[in-house]
């Protein structure tokens, strides 16, 4: 675990302190509650859906945009010091398990930064001292789920992780980490 995340720094250039900055201030409290992280997922998820890139929308084609901007802003929401409202109504975040079916390439990353960072500007109810935070941990964890699933494909692929047996076992894959969500 410590690895992916050492990876993750390295490869994003965002030290773990500065990506983890925003636990150093209830962002969700500071920003004036959920509307802000609405506005951001809102705005985040109409730019990804008129993407011209075929390949990066083909990523989104089987999630209903209306399910994605409210598991995005309820995640948000709870990693920035409000309510667990994304825990209640899904479970465990997991997002390295959660997002294992999707082709979370380092290409795919930085194209999701792109939009994020596009989105993230256009909120005016955002400081600009929040706004740093915010894409920092961002880039930090989308260079991260990169790592993850890129790690996720080689166990399967090398039958490091025995699938099956895991899931008659009952592990679920959020029991680890709220950021990274993957079996050591």
């Amino acid at each position: 675990m410590a690895c992916l995340l050492q990876k993750a720094s390295d490869w994003s250039g965002v030290a773990a302190s500065d990506a983890f900055a925003i636990d150093d201030t209830n962002l969700f409290q500071a920003l004036g509650g959920i509307q802000p992280f609405i506005d951001l997922s809102t705005n985040f998820y109409n730019r990804v859906y008129d993407d011209e890139e075929e390949w990066f929308r083909s990523i989104f084609a089987n999630s209903k945009k209306e399910d994605a901007i409210q598991n995005q802003y309820e995640f948000f929401v709870q990693r920035m010091g409000g309510p667990d409202l994304y825990s209640q109504r899904k479970g465990h975040p997991a997002l390295i398990g959660r997002h294992a079916p999707f082709p979370v390439t380092h290409q795919a990353a930085e194209r999701w930064l792109y939009h994020m960072e596009q989105a993230l500007e256009s909120i005016p109810t955002i400081d600009p001292a929040s706004k740093v935070k915010m894409m920092n941990f961002f880039r930090h964890l989308s260079i991260n789920q990169g790592q993850g699933h890129e790690l996720l494909q080689r166990q399967k692929r090398d039958h490091v992780i025995p699938w099956a047996k895991l899931e008659s076992e009952g592990v679920d894959m959020g029991q680890k980490d709220m950021e990274v969500g993957i079996l050591e």
